[in-house]
């Protein structure tokens, strides 16, 4: 797969700067007027960077952080997950802005590129291009909306002050993203492009978010029934082996990334190295089921030293990152059917995991059945947090506070753009 070092990419369009964050950073490009389907598909190969890189190795471990997964590494750190949150999780902390700039810096890049689709004729090439760009403005929108509930909509390049939208205007943004990239993105190849099934994927999710359970589960068994996926074991999916799960992920390739997840969750222990700034706690240690086959790819102790072991590369070298794969949809699909419909999806995950059936007796009981299984399938891929917080978890599992349902504007952000206030959960 070509790499995609933003060095040899030329070609970003040009728009005038500004010192408000919502006008992240025009960079060096052709004009928009001039603009080629090559161009455009160059343009779209540097997405694929910007997206991958611009998050940054926080704003990918949010959600397992201020879910109560990871605490400090090492014998000096924070190890009570209400703590570390507080510590982290603030209007000023760069642990909430860093991921909000890399997110509206993406997004300008992404919206120049839409913009200027605009003026080129309509094509094949064209329309799928225009797809696999509003999948990552779906993208985008779905952690923005997800993490600060009310933010700014953005459909352009964009100089100035904008108030935020509703979370129902965000959410009706995602959805409107991904189903033009469901509509002209290209059908799936390779795991490492964005394809229309990625974005079903992707709408399922959002689906789920806003409890239309019956859509969610209709798109979900949709990407279950497609032949191109099958479930795989963890050793292939985590360890860079072809498998047929994996429905979208970023190869963050060494040479073309700022993002080492492992650099953070392995020690120096291990052969690879790593900084240990991140630890499961002694819950996520102990919460896998004997004979479950995800255990020794999930956590590992080196040494001492409890570790998420799903990305193996340490400080040597970096490791894929997975945007939707094959096990979520059948979580998704349970869940948005019931008991009744859905107990046979989450136990069909179960077995090929190499765990038996669960029974259990009502809808309450099923849903924290989901929960747990969501909690081991899905462990330090970005999901515990939000899970948490659209199930009402939050605070009754973790015992945070309230206002910890949503992460806060930041206050840098607010500085700059006079229209933005704090959403509700942070306002007072």
């Amino acid at each position: 797969m070509k790499n995609f070092i933003i060095s040899l990419l030329t070609v970003l369009l040009v728009f005038a700067t500004s010192c408000n964050e919502m006008d992240q950073y025009p960079h060096n490009a052709v004009s928009s007027d001039n603009l080629t389907e090559e161009d455009a598909q160059l343009l779209l190969t540097g997405l694929y960077f910007y997206i991958q890189n611009k998050p940054t190795v926080n704003g990918y471990l949010t959600q397992d952080i201020v879910g109560g997964d990871l605490v400090r590494g090492g014998a000096t750190g924070l190890k009570d997950p209400v703590l570390l949150v507080k510590d982290l999780v603030t209007p000023e902390s760069g642990f909430v802005s860093g991921p909000w700039d890399g997110f509206y810096t993406a997004l300008y890049q992404v919206n120049s590129l839409i913009v200027a689709l605009d003026k080129l004729a309509a094509s094949q090439s064209r329309n799928e291009i225009l797809g696999v760009a509003s999948f990552f403005r779906g993208l985008i929108y779905y952690h923005l909306v997800s993490r600060y509930g009310e933010v700014p909509i953005l459909e352009a390049p964009f100089s100035g002050d904008i108030a935020a939208s509703t979370e129902e205007e965000g959410w009706s943004f995602v959805e409107k993203n991904f189903q033009v990239a469901i509509d002209y993105a290209p059908t799936f190849s390779d795991k490492y492009y964005v394809s229309k099934q990625a974005a079903k994927a992707l709408m399922a999710r959002t689906k789920l978010a806003q409890g239309k359970l019956t859509e969610a589960a209709k798109l979900a068994e949709e990407v279950i029934g497609d032949t191109n996926f099958s479930l795989a074991d963890f050793d292939q999916i985590f360890r860079g082996k072809a498998n047929r799960e994996e429905i979208f992920s970023f190869v963050n390739l060494l040479n073309e990334s700022s993002v080492n997840l492992s650099a953070s969750l392995y020690s120096r222990a291990s052969a690879n190295g790593g900084s240990y700034t991140y630890a499961p706690t002694t819950k996520v240690m102990n919460m896998f089921e004997p004979d479950d086959k995800r255990t020794a790819i999930s956590i590992d102790m080196q040494e001492t030293n409890e570790v998420i072991n799903k990305y193996p590369g340490g400080e040597v070298t970096t490791d894929p990152i997975i945007i939707t794969r094959l096990g979520e949809m059948y979580l998704i699909s349970a869940e948005a059917q019931g008991l009744s419909k859905g107990l046979s999806r989450l136990n069909e995950l179960r077995n090929f995991r190499g765990l038996p059936s669960v029974h259990p007796a009502t809808e309450e009981d099923f849903i924290d059945a989901i929960l747990n299984e969501r909690h081991t399938e899905l462990l330090a891929e970005g999901f515990r947090w939000f899970d948490l917080v659209r199930l009402n978890r939050l605070e009754s599992d973790l015992g945070f506070e309230r206002k910890y349902n949503r992460l806060p504007i930041p206050a840098k952000e607010r500085s700059l753009n006079k229209l933005l206030n704090q959403n509700s959960y942070w306002a007072n």
